[in-house]
């Protein structure tokens, strides 16, 4: 079950998200937070996927709770639904292009649409729940998403991929902005010139009037010929690229006359060049309602580092440097901001470590024990060190960092049984097959 934080006095959000969750209590637990210090409170205790934050409650301080997510991305990340007062507040946050926000929501349209987005969220749930998920990432993953003809759709699903890249280190913040404007380009042009028909001309007429291009969607989208047309999003996530092909229903368009067009002359319509400069390998099929594009993912690097340890100096190892030696004294623990690290127990490899795994050193840091092997880095890394006393103190300040430590290393040990139960079971099936051979 997933815990959602309400932040909210307003009795019309608070009567729906009441309802929904009563369909979906086996999946969702909202915890109401009528005041802003208690919401802070647990948002750093119990570090909710999901966080509902009303800007139309006047008496909750919207901004500082925000401001509070921001200073520690580390802890904090993802899964923000922002509910606003009026469509105006809802540009005034769109605009902020905010990558922990999922979706924008007047209070009106959250009403109607609150049931399907958490419908949508658990049914995606493993792109959106990935707390500790950098030591479990594994290689080639591909799956399709298949998008209705609305923009929260297209919103919640670039979300998805940019938050899922982002949080298995494959994205640096370069990227994940590079990534999340080109989904959002060109997933909003399969949506307005493909499957709606909206043409360049009749989108540029429609702005020169002052109108919404929403209500132009939506007027679309209505027509029965348009209703029922989707719009596919494959991704293929690896190690060194990932690659995504975003394919319409629509007619297609001449995509050659809009690559070589001059953006500055534009009224709009600069999406596909602005895509094209931040991604590679942008291509059309000849129709022109499939697109695809690749982005190079990083490697041996972590995208943020825990905010209680950033005052702590940054220490740089070059190849084949010893980190701490077997049987030394756990002084030490290590925060692993870039780099991988052999990990040699009586001169043999047993293990490499790169930032996915966090840390260099912990279990025996914490165990007061002295070091069970020795690390050597393999090329160039980073490492922040950070002394026990020190380490100690800022945890007794900070014991809710405390608390989350202590769930990444009990989620470790649970997978390392589940790990160590899987063996098992493939030993056993191995000797079986043996023994029925003989």
């Amino acid at each position: 079950m997933k815990k959602i934080l309400v932040a909210s006095t307003n009795p019309e959000i608070l009567d729906t998200v009441k309802s929904v969750c009563q369909k979906y209590s086996t999946y969702f637990d909202p915890i109401f937070c009528p005041d802003t210090d208690e919401a802070l409170s647990f948002i750093d205790y119990e570090l909710p996927e999901l966080k509902l934050i009303d800007f139309s409650s006047e008496d909750i301080d919207s901004s500082r709770i925000l401001s509070a997510i921001h200073a520690d991305p580390w802890l904090h990340n993802g899964g923000i639904i922002a509910v606003v007062p009026s469509p105006a507040k809802m540009q005034q946050i769109e605009d902020m292009k905010d990558p922990n926000i999922l979706i924008v929501q007047t209070v009106y349209t959250f009403k109607q649409n609150f049931e399907r987005l958490i419908r949508i969220l658990w049914g995606n749930q493993r792109f959106l729940f990935n707390r500790g998920l950098q030591d479990r990432v594994g290689g080639q993953e591909n799956g399709t998403f298949v998008c209705g003809n609305d923009p929260m759709d297209i919103r919640l699903y670039t979300s998805f991929l940019v938050n899922y890249l982002f949080c298995s280190n494959r994205i640096s913040d370069d990227g994940r902005y590079a990534l999340q404007t080109t989904l959002m380009e060109l997933l909003t042009n399969a949506l307005e010139h493909g499957n709606c028909n909206i043409s360049y001309d009749e989108k540029s007429d429609w702005l020169m009037q002052g109108k919404n291009i929403l209500d132009l969607i939506n007027e679309k989208r209505s027509l029965p010929t348009i209703a029922k047309r989707v719009i596919q999003i494959h991704y293929s996530i690896g190690k060194e690229k990932s690659s995504f092909t975003i394919k319409d229903e629509g007619d297609g368009f001449d995509w050659r006359s809009r690559l070589s067009a001059d953006p500055s002359e534009e009224v709009h319509g600069r999406g596909i060049n602005l895509s094209n400069s931040l991604v590679s390998e942008l291509k059309y099929n000849e129709k022109g309602n499939e697109v695809s594009f690749e982005i190079e993912n990083q490697t041996n690097a972590s995208n943020n580092i825990p905010g209680i340890m950033v005052p702590f100096k940054t220490i740089t190892f070059q190849p084949r440097q010893i980190v701490c030696k077997q049987n030394e004294p756990s002084n030490d623990l290590y925060f692993i901001v870039s780099g991988k690290y052999g990990v040699y127990a009586d001169g043999k490899l047993i293990s490499v470590l790169t930032p996915n795994d966090m840390f260099i050193g912990e279990m025996a840091f914490l165990l007061n024990d002295r070091r069970s092997a020795t690390i050597m880095s393999a090329g160039e890394g980073k490492l922040i060190r950070i002394p026990k006393v020190s380490f100690l103190n800022l945890i007794r300040k900070n014991p809710h960092y405390g608390i989350f430590l202590s769930k990444l290393l009990a989620q470790r040990v649970v997978r390392q049984n589940n790990k160590t139960v899987e063996q098992a079971e493939e030993i056993k099936k191995l000797k079986q097959e043996l023994e029925a051979k003989n």
